[in-house]
């Protein structure tokens, strides 16, 4: 019986012993502290290949894969790329400031207002972001090329406001016709010749 519990305190303490040398758990406040910094493929890389910022121009990054066919054919590839990233952007852009606009300006009716905005947005989808051009470029270690195009914003903001002067001026007179013809609808109710 002894033997039986020796046996089962020499355990116990094989046990704890053990158990006790699992290693610690740190302290909340000696946790590693996040990483933010860019990285593309688990390497550094430069800031703007992860946020593409740049002061007065609208700024978007293009990406090409490694290609056989050489470093010209993956430029092009990156600049088509970056130029696409860059009118989704002002797309979404030009749209939030143009209802923001439309809505101040109070014109005529939303009816009215929703048009201005799809007609604008229609016509700054047009424009062919002349002037953008790549102004850096960074080469990953699998060999991927990214390049930052811009484009500067006095471009793309003389295109738009160009762009909703001609469609405030279309709609006004559109809104004006359909006032008109409700004007003489009601006149018909009210008057009927026939």
């Amino acid at each position: 019986m002894i033997k039986t519990i020796s046996s089962i305190a020499l355990a116990g303490l094989v046990a704890a012993t053990i158990t006790g040398c699992g290693g610690e758990t740190p302290a909340p406040d000696q946790q590693a502290e996040p990483d933010f910094r860019c990285k593309q493929e688990n390497v550094l890389a430069p800031k703007w290949t992860c946020i593409p910022m740049v002061e007065g121009a609208y700024a978007g990054v293009g990406i090409a894969q490694k290609s056989a066919a050489g470093m010209g054919h993956m430029r092009r590839v990156a600049l088509a790329n970056g130029r696409s990233d860059l009118a989704q952007q002002i797309q979404s852009q030009v749209k939030d400031k143009v209802e923001t606009f439309t809505r101040a300006t109070g014109v005529a009716d939303d009816e009215t207002v929703e048009h201005v905005t799809m007609a604008v947005s229609k016509q700054v989808a047009k424009v062919d972001l002349k002037g953008s051009k790549s102004i850096d470029a960074w080469t990953s270690p699998s060999g991927s090329l990214y390049l930052l195009v811009t484009v500067p914003e006095s471009t793309v903001n003389g295109e738009v406001k160009k762009a909703v002067k001609t469609s405030f001026k279309n709609e006004k007179a559109l809104w004006q016709q359909f006032q008109s013809k409700q004007a003489m609808d009601g006149l018909e109710k009210e008057f009927p010749t026939k």
